[in-house]
């Protein structure tokens, strides 16, 4: 695909309109309040104000190094709203990739001042103040001569007058605009030509792509490519962007760059080559291949540019937590965390929870006054006890053995609330770890309460008040969440991950953007993820009680899906809410179906509504997935694969869940 978007049937595949999440109308979500635009005379773009005004309005920079060197205009603080209104009004317009060089010089022939001005030209090597002759516009580049006296600093003394004359005069005194700092000038006849500077430097540093005038060039380029690219740079400045992510996006930046190079290297040896010669057949099967991963890794990119997109796909997170193990002695010790221990608080927990079982061996007891501290100090099979109080940790809880963390108390009553800017604030990769009877407060958070890595993670009776995300169930992990609270997410409540296995009984998730979603798992690398889901309440959440997101399935499988999935499907809600609980009830496993005896006391057609819904449109798109397997394996040339492998579908138990007052429904599906 060229570029991710809404299929045809709307954002949610439902008909209804999709939500702008890229256009103009989200200026104003920034927390500064924009500044005005003004105009010269001739029209031109002014961030900070008109000529007509005596003096400067921008800052000033002293440069480090050199005392003598002169101070540069302050520009690069420029807000997300000028550079959006620059690039979009004054300098891109509506122009096409191919033509953006073309729209940059006709801007800068009406703002840059073509000559009397001064600049450091500054490299990775060496600084030198220059002045400003001329300009060539076409070619972006300034036509120079070094300022008297000459002034450089370099790393190396090998850099002196008679060497940059010949370093010069190989570039034929021609210098990019975006390696020039304009001197600063009180006077503010130079404000635009640092403006107009600054605005093509940012743009070649942070926006343009080598590759980008290849790309099909029948759309606007600044929605397709500015704008996203634009809103990511400024996203990670305000750290709304997790570092994991960021540092996978600039990754896969530098692998597609790196490969784009090697590309053309292979391109151009093949057309300058006029023999039918074998070797020239080798570069064009590498080409091909290069192409192919070029082509993967700029979809990636384009992904987590995608404001949207990037949060609905998320991306995989390396955790490097290391397992520590059983303690070299063997014991298993008792973690008691209190801020003060009083002797009738004492007296309690060694009744309930220290006391030793008859026969069994005494209890290492460890005290602590930090939840954070107590959880760091454990090994395999150690338990902490929270005593209750209200927790304030800097830091992140990473839970790499089996142990368990418990609160002593109603979860209101055991807080732990996590104050100052961080990714995580749980992180689960243990075998078998269990958490309960507490309350998570998230503040000032980029990533979700509690994200489940690997192994197995049980939450019961738990509050979780949520920031971003709330749950995210990775690839190959398990959550099993029960009679929990959770709340306040401002993405999805839980996020369930191709390949996890995640069991929901009896929560309320409630206030989230979304109350569950459910990642795409129809690529061939995913496995199908197992979902069961009994006696959860969803309510009054912005979107959907529960979303799929999956691509749009090609037309060849759709039929075919459609047929397999009809004698498959469970009884709808219009057949009866009695016949999908029975059906359902013979595929849950036995340590949950203790929860339908509450629900099958209940009004079924009110607790049904959206159970059958939900569990119908999973089966099918299970079903989609074995079709475009048998699919991929028939071009491969295979006709008989592994009943098992292709009969594989989606566990999924929905029953007794109900729906209320959810802003777009029960369920949706996000077709991209």
């Amino acid at each position: 695909m060229d570029e991710p978007g809404p299929a045809p049937a709307g954002l949610w595949g439902d008909g209804r309109e999709p939500v702008p999440v890229a256009g103009s109308a989200g200026l104003q979500d920034r927390d500064e309040e924009p500044k005005p635009i003004l105009l010269q005379e001739d029209g031109c773009c002014s961030d900070y104000g008109s000529r007509d005004k005596p003096g400067t309005a921008l800052g000033r920079t002293v440069p480090d190094g050199n005392v003598l060197f002169p101070d540069i205009f302050h520009t690069d603080h420029l807000l997300f709203y000028e550079r959006f209104k620059a690039y979009q009004d004054y300098i891109l317009a509506d122009c096409k990739a191919s033509e953006v060089k073309e729209f940059t010089a006709e801007y800068l022939e009406k703002v840059l001042e073509p000559s009397g001005w001064q600049a450091v030209w500054r490299t990775n090597v060496f600084e030198v103040l220059v002045e400003v002759v001329d300009v060539e516009y076409s070619a972006l580049k300034a036509v120079v001569q070094f300022s008297e006296p000459f002034l450089c600093e370099s790393r190396d003394s090998t850099f002196t007058l008679e060497c940059m004359q010949e370093l010069l005069e190989l570039k034929e005194r021609q210098i990019p605009l975006q390696e020039l700092w304009v001197v600063y000038d009180e006077s503010g006849e130079f404000d635009q030509t640092a403006l107009a500077v600054e605005h093509v430097r940012f743009f070649y540093q942070y926006i343009w792509r080598t590759w980008d005038e290849e790309e099909e060039d029948d759309f606007d380029y600044f929605v397709r490519c500015v704008e996203p690219r634009l809103r990511l740079h400024y996203d990670i400045l305000e750290h709304r962007v997790p570092s994991g992510l960021v540092a996978d996006y600039q990754n896969l930046l530098s692998q597609c760059e790196k490969l784009y190079r090697e590309f053309l290297n292979v391109r151009n040896s093949i057309s300058s080559s006029d023999s039918d010669s074998e070797a020239e057949n080798v570069s064009m099967v590498e080409g091909l291949k290069l192409y192919e991963k070029i082509e993967h890794l700029k979809q990636k990119l384009k992904l987590i540019e995608n404001p949207l997109l990037r949060y609905v796909f998320g991306y995989q997170k390396y955790s490097g937590l290391q397992a520590k193990g059983l303690r070299p002695t063997g014991t298993k010790v008792t973690h008691v965390v209190s801020s003060t221990m009083m002797a009738s608080l004492l007296q309690s927990l060694i009744r309930d929870k220290l006391c030793p079982e008859s026969g069994g061996e005494e209890l290492e007891i460890q005290f602590h006054n930090d939840p954070l501290a107590a959880v760091n100090a454990c090994y395999e099979g150690d338990t902490v006890i929270i005593c209750p109080g209200h927790y304030v940790v800097d830091g992140v809880f990473c839970i790499a053995d089996s142990i368990e963390l418990e609160g002593y108390g109603l979860p209101d009553d055991v807080v732990i609330e996590k104050r100052g800017k961080g990714d995580n604030f749980v992180d689960c990769t243990g075998a078998n770890i269990k958490i309960s009877s507490l309350k998570l407060v998230q503040h000032d958070a980029v990533e979700g309460i509690l994200n489940v890595h690997h192994g197995k993670t049980t939450l019961e009776n738990c509050v979780l008040q949520c920031e971003t995300t709330g749950i995210t169930v990775r690839t190959s992990a398990e959550l099993a969440m029960k009679h929990s609270d959770l709340y306040g997410a401002k993405g999805a409540g839980v996020e369930i991950y191709p390949g996890s296995t995640c069991t929901l009984l009896g929560n309320g998730i409630h206030h989230c953007k979304e109350g569950i979603l459910i990642k795409n798992f129809l690529d061939e690398h995913y496995d199908i993820p197992k979902i069961t889901m009994v006696n959860n309440i969803i309510h009054n959440n912005e979107g959907y009680g529960v979303v799929l997101v999956r691509p749009a399935v090609p037309t060849d499988l759709k039929d075919v899906s459609a047929d397999r999935t009809k004698g498959n499907t469970q009884p709808t809600q219009s057949s009866g809410g009695t016949a999908c609980v029975e059906g359902f009830k013979q595929e849950l496993p036995k340590c949950v179906t203790d929860e339908l005896e509450l629900y099958e006391e209940g009004d079924i057609s009110e607790q049904t509504e959206g159970n059958c819904q939900i569990a119908d449109e999973l089966r099918a798109t299970s079903a989609k997935k074995s079709q475009m397997h048998k699919k991929r394996l028939s071009e491969l040339g295979i006709t008989e694969a592994d009943d098992n492998l292709m009969s594989q579908e989606m566990f999924v138990s929905v029953v007794g869940n109900q729906f209320k007052w959810n802003g777009k429904g029960s369920f949706g599906t996000f077709l991209f």
